[in-house]
């Protein structure tokens, strides 16, 4: 409860960084699109506080102070698995630097195809929850790799692999090969021989955060863009990710080409059929999965979108929860109180709960003045308590924030072209409404696309 006063306080004076909220909420980068300048934090004249007068800020203020009580009331869990989704996905292996510089010599192919394939692993680039990630080289064609080692159950068929062999497509990670290897142990591990990319949209984050600088407006554009394509193609496909976050995003730093990658956590959701709401990184987590819903959509994936784009935008994460109840305090904190509407569209069995009122923090103060309308738009739109008011991957392609990406005279700072962005595959728009196809390609009518579009319900 002291950290959430502490994080409420409205005292401020001129020469100070203000009060907690808008010190979070502050960027603390600068620049315009294309560039990386530097930009000194903005007055706390600027703060919400001063747009609201002392009555109404005090009155929001004595509500959000109960809310994390009011919060704790709601009895909400932390985790809650569902025996009904127990499809195996892998199980805590430290990655081995002693693994390292191993040859690994596994068989691909059948009969007259069948062929030897040798993989040299150089370093390890990841370990989790999911298992083991190495670098590798295969010495038949010197290709770098990446192999993804997760200890298998034999009772279970890995989901992960099921859904990797159903994926082709540019902004998805491609799996190439997989096989099965033992231990002395007689412990089996699944390996999953995918391509290779460097880097992160989480470490570039980072980068330009440590230096001081706002991620160019460009690069977000392009990292959002793509990552909305990649969940349009799965989506279709059925398929939620459920675990959307910067970390799970690479990136080619010299194209800029971006793919979704880590499937341990997706799933082909059917109708009907309960799933586990103690799923995706708490950061990125919509509000029905911490309501406990287990009939969610592939709109959960949409939500964990705006904070990662909001996320760049700001440099530092949008709804930083320590806990699912803190979670649910830092979105509302945002959001303001979720109306009776869309607690019922989030968990129907939470309807009757009363919550404090708290006042919606307008957008306009959540970032800063310097950033396009339409990025501030577009998260609005993204981040709606209501899964079926959120825009779907592919209405948020057609928005106006990304026009830039369809100008085809638009390149990268250093000149290059721009990666490939409507390289449309076979079959990937064919279920798409034909206004939205118009508007995604390059000269489409993305702006007359929004003319009918629903107003941000979360504006000064």
């Amino acid at each position: 409860m002291d950290r959430i006063k502490a994080s409420l306080s409205r005292k401020s004076t001129e020469g100070d960084k203000g009060d907690a909220v808008q010190k979070r909420y502050k960027p603390n980068m600068g620049g315009t699109s294309g560039s990386a300048q530097p930009t000194p934090a903005p007055s706390t004249a600027t703060s919400a506080a001063a747009s609201v007068s002392s009555q109404k800020t005090g009155s929001n203020n004595q509500a959000l102070e109960c809310l994390p009580q009011s919060m704790r009331d709601l009895k909400l869990r932390d985790e809650r698995r569902d025996s009904k989704d127990s499809v195996f996905q892998g199980k805590v292996v430290e990655g081995d630097p002693n693994q390292c510089g191993h040859i690994i010599c596994t068989v691909a192919g059948s009969g007259p195809s069948k062929q030897t394939i040798n993989y040299s692993t150089e370093r390890v680039v990841g370990n989790g929850s999911f298992g083991v990630v190495f670098q590798a080289t295969c010495l038949e064609s010197g290709e770098t790799v990446a192999i993804k080692k997760v200890l298998q159950d034999k009772r279970f068929k890995n989901r992960e692999l099921q859904i990797m062999k159903m994926m082709s497509h540019p902004n998805v990670v491609s799996l190439k090969h997989c096989f099965y290897s033992t231990t002395e142990k007689e412990e089996v591990y699944l390996n999953l021989v995918l391509e290779f990319v460097p880097e992160t949209v989480f470490r570039i984050s980072k980068h330009y955060s440590k230096s001081g600088q706002r991620m160019p407006t460009l690069f977000v554009k392009l990292y959002v863009f793509q990552m909305c394509r990649a969940l349009a193609h799965i989506h279709a496909m059925g398929v939620c990710h459920r675990d959307i976050k910067p970390q799970n995003l690479l990136v080619n730093t010299h194209t800029h080409q971006l793919k979704l990658c880590d499937f341990g956590s997706a799933k082909v959701l059917v109708r009907g059929e309960p799933n586990i709401s103690y799923i995706c990184s708490r950061y990125y987590r919509a509000p029905e999965l911490i309501f406990g819903a287990t009939d969610y959509t592939t709109a959960i994936d949409l939500w964990s979108v705006g904070c990662v784009m909001a996320e760049l935008l700001l440099g530092q994460p949008l709804f930083p929860g320590e806990s699912g109840v803190d979670q649910l305090v830092e979105i509302i904190k945002v959001l303001g109180t979720p109306t009776r509407e869309d607690i019922h569209a989030m968990n129907p069995n939470y309807t009757e709960f009363k919550f404090p009122h708290i006042k919606a923090h307008p957008w306009s103060k959540v970032f800063s003045k310097r950033l396009p309308a339409d990025a501030v738009d577009l998260v609005s739109r993204l981040l709606q308590y209501s899964p079926v008011r959120r825009y779907s991957a592919l209405q948020a392609l057609t928005h106006p924030f990304f026009d830039e990406l369809r100008d085809q005279s638009v390149t990268l700072p250093n000149g290059r072209d721009l990666p490939p962005l409507f390289n449309w595959q076979k079959g990937e728009l064919d279920h798409a409404d034909p206004a939205l196809v118009t508007a995604l390609q390059p000269g489409g009518a993305a702006s007359s696309s929004q003319a009918t579009a629903r107003p941000s319900t979360n504006s000064s």
